[in-house]
């Protein structure tokens, strides 16, 4: 499970990448984290949305907030029609610079790393978004990001990554005529590559904290802080 991200951008380099307009409200998330309420690009839209991360089970209506799915397997997406009829009509684009990853070294050892680009460039991962209504009648707007089995080379790392989309791919994603055999497709065939990692400070376990110094560098610990030979 994916459940951690950064978009560290300023807003005029996030304007430039995706052509869309950031309004004046936009903050860099440094720990992106469920129920946070983050920018995602919505399919035909030409500015910046703000969904919550997580989608109540169902897609259904009078389900609580706390109840999230927040990923979408790949290769899944084909054994839902609820999942098909959102992959045809609510896609949308995430924008991140980074992934957080869990590393497993042991029954209770888990070190945190921050995966980038090489380049540390920002990128687009597809996501889908619903809407629904809570207990008390309050209207929602969620997403959730679309994941596939990592390649062979990160297994040692995690099981899973975010589907990372190619610029070229990103608006034929977002174009609301694109099929969704194509749209498929598009997302089988996106590969992962010059992809680079780092173990970053235990604090970022903390989601509710939303600091600049939880993507940088450090010795990798474990979620207690004890320093560890695993790199």
């Amino acid at each position: 499970m994916i459940d951690r991200y950064t978009l560290t951008c300023t807003s005029e380099q996030l304007q430039q990448r995706f052509k869309v307009d950031v309004t004046t409200g936009y903050e860099a998330q440094y720990n992106a984290a469920p129920s946070n309420l983050l920018p995602i690009i919505l399919s035909g839209s030409e500015g910046l949305s703000y969904f919550y991360w997580g989608l109540p089970p169902g897609w259904a209506k009078n389900k609580v907030v706390s109840e999230k799915i927040i990923n979408l397997k790949l290769e899944t997406l084909n054994d839902r029609p609820t999942q098909l009829r959102a992959i045809r009509s609510h896609r949308c684009l995430i924008p991140a610079d980074g992934i957080y990853i869990w590393k497993k070294t042991g029954k209770k050892t888990i070190i945190p790393y921050r995966w980038t680009l090489a380049d540390k460039s920002v990128f687009g991962i597809p996501g889908i978004w619903e809407e629904f209504d809570d207990n008390e009648g309050n209207r929602h707007h969620t997403f959730m990001m679309i994941t596939n089995l990592a390649p062979a080379e990160y297994t040692t790392h995690t099981d899973r990554f975010p589907v990372i989309l190619s610029p070229e791919f990103e608006q034929v994603w977002l174009n609301p005529s694109t099929s969704v055999e194509d749209v498929l497709k598009i997302l089988q065939e996106s590969k992962l590559s010059n992809l680079t990692y780092y173990s970053v400070a235990p604090t970022v376990w903390a989601s509710e904290k939303n600091l600049a110094s939880f993507i940088f560098p450090a010795p990798p610990a474990d979620l207690q802080g004890n320093l560890t030979l695993f790199d």
